[in-house]
């Protein structure tokens, strides 16, 4: 949906700049694509914010009444001239002042970004940097402005806001707190744990130190889409026990699960969805529940019994939803029935309030009500390409599959190629190699091997290799390393060295 209106946005006359290591689609619109090398977005952004302060393009009257901290960045920032950036990007010094000038000059600029800049082990600089280019202009609080995270999967960001998050109670509530922890324990009946829990790296490792002896899944499949993918599998085969509540059998409760929980669709069960502008929108249940399946609350709720639980029946969506608004104050306002025309955005804090459609407007959401810069410096990747692993891997989605392809590839696929094993590569490589177009190679890092069709493409550049997620048979993750960004755990899928191998 997104996309759309980004394309609808540029046929009216919008500028459209892409970074990203391989030449997407949406490239083919875009004035401009800053095609630099996966790990040097911290190079980019800081050499766009020079190009910012040393011509003068930065909003002062936003920073002086609505900021902190920035003369730490704007130290940082004049470190890295781009020419320089040229140097550690591939990104022209010429395209870096551009892009800074266009987007500092104009209004009306928003940043959307997805998992390419957050799955590294410098993720949080990234978000942190890409957050010091908004506040320095002022581009916040107002329409087609921000810095606005396009999620993974569907419902993400309603997930977040639900409690799916360690170090948080239901709206983003902490569970540290302890008037926060009193008024949950009071409403669930039980005392809730005064500490956070695992984030989900600490689980994978959890599986190899003893910490974890039993693990329930709730529609993920770790053993193809977690990285360093034996580790993992390792790790699950020595479980105890391993229950998995999903809607089909995946890779890893078909070699692992002890038990599986026939769950429910989207398109089975009532609910809500929060999109990436925290608009909550109904979704009704468009289908009966096939079989033995049941909504994922009611597995829930059986299992909680089962093990001794005495927790209230919710008859309905409605009322788990009710008690999500009831104890988070910045939901508070939105019920069911004000949510029949085009849903409400939060923060919404009362019954008559009218929802937020500009989330940091007039000032930043913080309590201080200013906005943090945080000045950061340059880390290179962990793992970098050398003479026994010459080629940099990324990974990522096609168009027409999804994920681990649990669901898209149960049935023939739209396009036959995105059906085998597949990975790109610039035919300059493959020529140097004695690849042949189509040719089945060996993809090989220090943590494993798969095999795949080299696909000549000249959406990567020379040194660069793309594969999907998707082929269960050829997992990617088998290559990928798991160490991850030191502050939340978010592994680096983003940048593993390879090389290729073939008779």
């Amino acid at each position: 949906m997104l996309a759309l209106r980004i394309k609808k946005a540029v046929r009216k006359g919008a500028t459209l700049v892409v970074a990203d290591p391989r030449r997407i689609w949406l490239t083919k619109l875009a004035k401009r694509h800053l095609q630099l090398r996966p790990g040097s977005d911290v190079w980019l952004l800081n050499a766009m914010m020079h190009t910012i302060l040393t011509e003068g393009l930065q909003d002062d009257d936003y920073i002086r009444e609505t900021t902190e901290d920035f003369d730490a960045v704007r130290e940082v920032v004049l470190r890295y001239p781009p020419e320089e950036a040229e140097r550690m990007t591939g990104v022209s010094a010429e395209d870096i002042r551009a892009t800074a000038r266009e987007y500092a000059r104009e209004r009306h600029a928003a940043i959307f970004y997805t998992l390419g800049i957050t799955e590294h082990a410098c993720g949080v600089d990234n978000i942190w940097s890409l957050s010091n280019l908004v506040l320095m202009t002022g581009h916040l609080g107002y329409e087609s402005t921000g810095l606005n995270a396009l999620r993974g999967q569907n419902n993400v960001q309603g997930l977040n806001d639900s409690g799916a998050n360690p170090s948080y109670l239901p709206g983003y509530q902490p569970v540290d707190d302890p008037e926060i922890r009193e008024k949950f324990a009071a409403a669930w009946g039980v005392e809730v744990p005064t500490r956070p829990g695992y984030r989900l790296d600490q689980m994978v490792s959890g599986l190899h130190d003893g910490r974890i002896r039993a693990l329930y899944l709730v529609g993920e499949n770790p053993a193809q889409t977690e990285p360093n993918a034996h580790h993992v599998e390792e790790g699950l085969a020595g479980l105890d026990f391993l229950v998995s509540q999903d809607i089909f059998l995946n890779d890893s409760t078909r070699k692992y699960a002890h038990v599986v929980l026939p769950a429910s669709s989207f398109a089975e069960k009532d609910g809500t969805f929060t999109n990436t502008e925290r608009r909550v929108s109904r979704v009704r249940a468009a289908a009966p529940l096939p079989g033995e399946a049941k909504v994922d609350r009611e597995i829930v709720q059986l299992v909680a019994e089962a093990l001794g639980g005495t927790w209230p029946r919710y008859p309905d969506a409605e009322a788990v939803w009710n008690e999500l608004a009831d104890l988070s104050p910045n939901w508070f306002g939105i019920r069911y029935g004000r949510l029949e025309e085009n849903g409400m955005q939060w923060p919404c804090t009362d019954l008559d309030h009218p929802g937020t459609p500009y989330l940091h407007a007039p000032a930043p959401a913080r309590p201080s009500g200013r906005g943090k810069f945080f000045p950061v410096d340059y880390q290179p990747p962990i793992e970098e390409p050398d003479a026994e692993y010459p080629y940099v891997l990324t990974t990522g989605r096609t168009l027409y599959h999804y994920n681990s392809g649990n669901m898209t590839m149960r049935e023939a696929g739209v396009l036959d190629k995105q059906e085998r094993p597949f990975f790109e590569i610039h035919a300059d490589d493959a020529g140097a190699l004695g690849i042949a177009d189509r040719q089945v190679v060996r993809l090989v890092s220090r943590r494993g091997a798969l095999e795949a069709e080299a696909h000549y493409s000249e959406r990567v550049y020379p040194g660069l290799v793309w594969m999907a997620l998707h082929f269960a048979e050829q997992k990617v993750n088998w290559l990928t390393h798991d160490v991850g960004d030191p502050l939340i755990g978010t592994p680096e899928y983003k940048v593993s060295a390879v090389r290729i191998e073939h008779r």
